[in-house]
């Protein structure tokens, strides 16, 4: 990569020249394939470095946009009212039956994927619960479904 061989002489003059023709080292480096590796790793690096970031996985609100065509069944979806009463897709289900009923509905089920809707004035610690029976029952993607147009976090008040 770096130093060549180059004959004595050159340009057809006298001055520097020797007879035989003996070959000596270049004293130059040629960096140019130093420079065309390092612009490659360059690119590999620049493009590789968003994709080694981890962030936080969270589910995105849902917009009028229309859905995926890839998604085989209908999501399903847990509710927990003000009462605090659930539901798994619109049928009530005591809390203490709620692991058995989805272990069994997960068995049934390909996707792993469920909404949870709980209203507002349901405490967290309610929410949290039916969480942990979600991820008991088999569900690992839980996703909060939630209304759009809350406030605004940024101060305007929206």
């Amino acid at each position: 990569m770096g130093a060549g061989v180059m004959k004595s002489g050159g340009g057809g003059g006298r001055r520097g020249r020797r007879r035989g023709g003996r070959a000596q080292p270049m004293a130059e480096i040629n960096i140019t394939p130093f420079v065309d590796v390092m612009l490659v790793l360059l690119i590999i690096f620049m493009v590789a470095a968003p994709l080694l970031t981890v962030g936080v996985p969270v589910e995105l609100p849902k917009t009028a946009a229309n859905a995926l065509p890839s998604e085989n069944e209908e999501p399903l979806t847990v509710t927990i009212d003000a009462a605090g009463v659930v539901m798994i897709q619109t049928t009530e289900v005591a809390r203490d039956d709620l692991v058995n009923r989805l272990r069994a509905i997960a068995t049934e089920r390909s996707d792993d994927r469920v909404f949870l809707r709980a209203d507002g004035a349901v405490p967290y610690e309610t929410v949290a619960q039916v969480m942990g029976a979600l991820n008991a029952g088999g569900f690992s993607s839980i996703g909060l479904v939630t209304d759009i147009g809350g406030p605004a976090l940024d101060g305007s008040g929206r």
